[in-house]
């Protein structure tokens, strides 16, 4: 398990979300893609510009919002964020 020290600290030298995470395309920690078929979980973990941002269910999500199983909302399909990500 991480210290918050170490998840405070890893929040901090995260650089900007590339455009694939800001979709919900990829993980926001681990940069985990979705649309591979081993991929996990992926669970809405904050908002930005009216889109989910989303981490993959457990230590990613712990370390985006502080709860691993990220907000209670279930993310859009995987479908249609690529057509969105597409568009």
């Amino acid at each position: 398990m991480y210290s918050q020290d170490s998840i405070s600290g890893h929040r901090r030298s995260r650089s900007e979300p590339t455009a694939e995470m800001l979709s919900g395309l990829q993980c926001l920690i681990c940069g985990t893609d979705y649309r591979s078929a081993s991929a996990p979980e992926a669970v809405v973990v904050s908002h930005r510009d009216d889109k989910q941002l989303l981490a993959c269910r457990g230590t990613c999500a712990r370390m985006a919002s502080g709860a691993a199983d990220g907000l209670d909302e279930t993310p859009l399909p995987l479908a249609e964020r690529v057509s969105r990500h597409s568009a």
